[in-house]
């Protein structure tokens, strides 16, 4: 960070100081850290991760086309997840042989190289690594599992060490804020199911009750913790239900506080819910509906957790993967039948999105993830 000079600074009152920083911090580039933001989409059908560096603007850069090693039938869908180090990017591979492929992420430039591949219990629909950076989670849609698989030092995980069976389609396996529960939704049996989980020995153990019933053929697909901890966000694929809960950390107990939609007004069709995804500050949520092709924005109570709509904009075809820069300033979203993803603005005020411009990506991109560097 550029900051004046010991000597001018005994000159300059602080409130000159305070006003020249915050001028700083509005030039591109000049943050603390000068932190670089990069995105890594999942593209199915062309077996690779497309990479791009993100400015200051929201311009994307495209980086590198980082392929899947060894893998030569396309799947139907590819799940990412960060290692919480930033060191390693893991893809779930759905067809057979069904793998995690690790990418060890260039600290500088964001490049992906093939670290190696590690064995998957079943075609994972979600992939996600617990906050400890030890232990892979995996859910099956076909399967109707969960796993759990260790990670190596290199971010290469190992044979599972738990299997699961779970209701009818498992859709994703996520750990609590403080790794101290991991809950699954059965998308086919409208209940989400809750594990405790020990990070020391890497066991996952029923929660007493063992899960949590939501509404029939709702269909819970994914969630999102509140950045607080206090709330998750739930978003239900077959009735387009977003559905807003209290989460007590002590018990890992779910208390439903308020149920909206993903649809946009005057909606006439079959819903069709995808993906969801909160703004690091906690002020904004987003979910995709892909009947329509839109994503819907919502404003957050700080208090009470509970959603206002702000409202719907069109975004690509077939928006099954979206997510937040880590500034919470900007959305992107991919397409699975348009072969691309489109960047928004996000206003910081009203949280209603811009769109800023559209990118080719490979074929079938279906997920997101942000990374900031250093």
């Amino acid at each position: 960070m550029l900051r004046p000079t010991r000597r001018i600074a005994r000159r300059l009152p602080r409130a000159a100081i305070a006003t020249t920083l915050a001028f700083l911090a509005l030039i591109p580039g000049v943050r603390a850290g000068m932190a670089e933001t990069f995105a890594y989409v999942g593209d199915a059908d062309s077996n690779d991760v497309s990479v791009f560096k993100m400015a200051e603007s929201g311009e994307m850069t495209p980086v590198q086309t980082a392929a899947f090693t060894g893998i030569e039938k396309p799947g139907s869908s590819t799940p990412l997840a960060i290692t919480p180090d930033k060191r390693v990017l893991i893809a779930g591979i759905r067809s057979q042989p069904y793998l995690a492929v690790s990418f060890a992420i260039d600290p500088k430039t964001g490049r992906l190289s093939h670290v190696g591949n590690g064995p998957l219990a079943d075609s994972m629909a979600h992939i996600a690594v617990d906050r400890s950076g030890k232990f892979l989670f995996s859910a099956s849609y076909g399967g109707n599992k969960v796993a759990l698989n260790p990670l190596g030092a290199n971010g290469v995980a190992g044979e599972p060490k738990q299997i699961i069976p779970t209701g009818l389609n498992a859709h994703a396996f996520l750990p609590s804020p403080d790794n101290r529960f991991v809950f699954a939704t059965n998308l086919g049996s409208d209940q989400v199911l809750s594990f405790a989980f020990d990070a020391t020995t890497g066991t996952l153990t029923p929660s007493d009750p063992p899960a949590h019933k939501v509404p029939e053929k709702s269909g819970p697909r994914h969630f999102v913790f509140h950045p607080n901890g206090k709330f998750v966000y739930l978003i239900h694929e077959l009735n387009g239900d977003v559905a807003a809960f209290s989460y007590e950390a002590k018990n890992g107990a779910w208390t439903e506080t308020q149920r909206t939609t993903a649809l946009p007004e005057g909606f006439n069709g079959k819903p069709w819910a995808a993906d969801i995804h909160i703004t690091p500050d906690g002020r904004f949520l987003y979910a995709s509906e892909r009947t329509t092709n839109t994503l819907t924005a919502y404003k957050v109570d700080a208090t009470s957790g509970k959603l206002t709509t702000i409202g719907s904009v069109p975004t690509e075809k077939q928006p099954r993967g979206f997510n937040v820069d880590p500034s919470g300033r900007y959305l992107a979203a991919v397409g699975e039948l348009s072969d691309g993803m489109t960047v928004y603005a996000i206003d910081q005020s009203s949280g209603a999105l811009a769109k800023l411009k559209s990118y080719p990506t490979g074929k079938k991109p279906n997920w997101v993830e942000f990374l900031s560097l250093p």
